[in-house]
């Protein structure tokens, strides 16, 4: 009894210690990926890195393997659509907002999936408390300093996140973790076109390649692995908690890599979010937490 428990207690902590360094991958690969915007813009940055990102994940998963059923072809299209429209638009956020903060306003839309599907008393208060996070980010303060456009285009991905996860459970409840690899993919051929249109001959340089390399790797492949990890090793409820911790991870990596400050009501308007997306995953029962996306 006492050896089982000793399991258990180091299989949460590895799997906590996989989901931070799953939120900490991604916000790095993030804010490497804003270094390189004034070099090369928000577009050509994001269809390199998702390019590069369709390429690894084919490489990891091997997903031709598996033949994708005929039925299934128009949703996954509709799929890896919906997820290189959220890659470009979080990214135009990123270029105008602070990481954490457009983080944040993201996860109301997989937040938004769970609580709209339920009717328990309780869920209201995890709906007032991202309602009221939302609201004292919304730059209608002079203090705020946030840019307006970049507050739509991060609740623009947020609406594209909480598709995501719509979209995303019939294709993956058939193919499992090749949907990902697939939508990828797809992601990928409908994005290049407009890094292209955007491009700059810097995009194609060998210094830009290797970084965008390094946010490919940091935004899909590890973190995709880890988050595997972690899953298996933690309740949902439990896994559904730390990753509401993303925004305070990418607040965090923003001041430390970029210098991106946050005033103590952007920080208390962070903390409501935070507190509704990890009391609604934690009060969910048997419904699914939020889901993550490869972003």
């Amino acid at each position: 009894m006492t050896e089982k428990i000793a399991q258990d207690g180091r299989a949460v902590i590895i799997g906590a210690g996989a989901v931070l360094a799953s939120l900490t991958s991604v916000t790095l690969g993030a804010a490497i990926a804003k270094t390189l915007f004034p070099l090369v813009g928000a577009y050509g940055i994001t269809s390199l890195r998702v390019g590069l990102g369709a390429i690894l994940l084919l490489l990891f998963r091997r997903p031709w393997r598996r033949a994708v059923p005929s039925a299934l072809l128009w949703p996954l299209i509709a799929y890896g659509a919906v997820l290189g429209l959220m890659n470009i638009l979080i990214y135009q956020a990123f270029a105008r907002i602070p990481i954490g903060i457009a983080i944040a306003i993201e996860v109301i839309g997989p937040l938004a999936v769970v609580l709209f599907g339920s009717r328990r008393p309780r869920d209201f208060l995890w709906l007032a408390a991202a309602v009221g996070g939302l609201l004292l980010l919304l730059p209608v303060r002079s203090d705020a300093a946030l840019d307006p456009l970049g507050v739509g285009f991060a609740l623009a991905a947020a609406a594209c996140w909480a598709t995501y996860i719509l979209t995303g459970k019939r294709v993956s409840g058939a193919l499992g973790g090749d949907a990902v690899a697939w939508g990828m993919v797809i992601a990928a051929i409908l994005i290049l076109p407009v890094g292209v249109a955007h491009q700059t001959a810097a995009l194609f340089s060998a210094h830009v390649l290797l970084l965008g390399m390094a946010i490919a790797f940091l935004s899909s492949a590890l973190p995709y692995s880890l988050d595997m990890e972690a899953m298996r090793r933690l309740p949902a409820p439990v896994f559904g908690l730390m990753v509401s911790s993303a925004p305070a991870v990418g607040a965090v990596i923003g001041f430390v890599l970029l210098d991106e400050r946050l005033t103590l009501l952007q920080w208390i308007a962070v903390l409501c979010i935070m507190a509704a997306s990890g009391g609604s995953a934690l009060t969910a029962g048997h419904k699914p937490a939020i889901e993550d996306a490869p972003q």
